[in-house]
């Protein structure tokens, strides 16, 4: 439950909202009626609702811009904003940094999906060096995300998801890289590494900046442990009603489930609507 109490009512906020568990339904992916109304009503009263997602562009299609009209995206965690239909900032690794990270997955044996604004690429899933992370791409490819060849990636991916179960090749990997990568650990070996200094907080930031919105207007909803960054960024922090522990720990207020109005509660509480 909340630490504070929201204000009643904000002239002009931006709301960053998780994709995953947040505005749609992990299981079927579907999004309650309650949350389309929401949004719709909160943009209404002038408010900037923003997804704010570790999904590459690649990786936010139809699928998800066809469920609700919304002002914009942040995505791959930071490294690419949509706003207003168009694309306002961009990072993407260079080709020289691209060619030494893949380098360093061969050298670490380490398994990943290199994640572009237009394309993913990785290995096929026969050529996995574990069965782990080859299993979850079997299943990454029957969602229709376009994928193609590593040797293809360099200079065309923003940042990469990987599994790292061998704490070995992991800590190796880590210790030659970390001075360039940040690493999010989403448990059981899987992380999400982005360029140094990049995640949805900076992507918060970066937005604000660039609409001369005071940091003091944001909100964002979440509910994973790669939502932390987030989270702790905006002034108001919502958890869903299934959010990992680390989540409601920090948040200001838990919300009900996604199936539950989640999303308009939510909203009710931050004012908006």
């Amino acid at each position: 439950m909340p630490g504070r109490v929201c204000r009643a009512f904000f002239y002009r906020m931006i709301i960053f909202l998780d994709i995953d568990g947040t505005l749609i339904d992990e299981k079927d992916h579907s999004m309650p009626e309650s949350t389309k109304q929401a949004i719709a009503q909160a943009r209404k009263n002038g408010h900037i609702c923003m997804i704010n997602t570790g999904r590459a562009g690649s990786m936010v299609g139809p699928e998800i811009r066809d469920l609700v009209e919304l002002d914009g995206f942040v995505m791959g965690c930071g490294t690419m904003i949509e706003y207003a239909g168009r694309i306002i900032f961009h990072k993407t690794f260079s080709v020289a940094e691209a060619e030494e990270i893949i380098t360093g997955l061969r050298k670490y044996r380490i398994d990943a999906v290199l994640e572009g604004s237009e394309v993913c690429f990785c290995d096929a899933p026969k050529e996995m060096n574990t069965d782990e992370f080859g299993q979850f791409v079997t299943g990454w490819m029957k969602l229709g995300y376009a994928r193609d060849t590593v040797a293809k990636a360099p200079g065309h991916f923003d940042k990469f998801y990987c599994y790292m179960g061998d704490k070995d090749l992991r800590d190796g990997f880590m210790q030659e890289f970390g001075d360039r990568l940040d690493f999010v650990d989403r448990e059981r070996g899987y992380y999400e590494v982005t360029p140094k200094g990049f995640s949805k907080a900076s992507g918060i930031r970066t937005l604000a900046k660039l609409l001369e919105i005071p940091m003091e207007e944001t909100a964002a909803v979440g509910d994973s442990n790669n939502d932390l960054s987030m989270l702790e960024c905006a002034q108001y922090a919502i958890g869903m009603g299934k959010s990992s522990q680390r989540v409601k720990e920090i948040a200001d207020f838990i919300t009900t489930d996604i199936q539950q109005d989640g999303i308009r509660n939510a909203f009710r509480w931050l004012g908006v609507i």
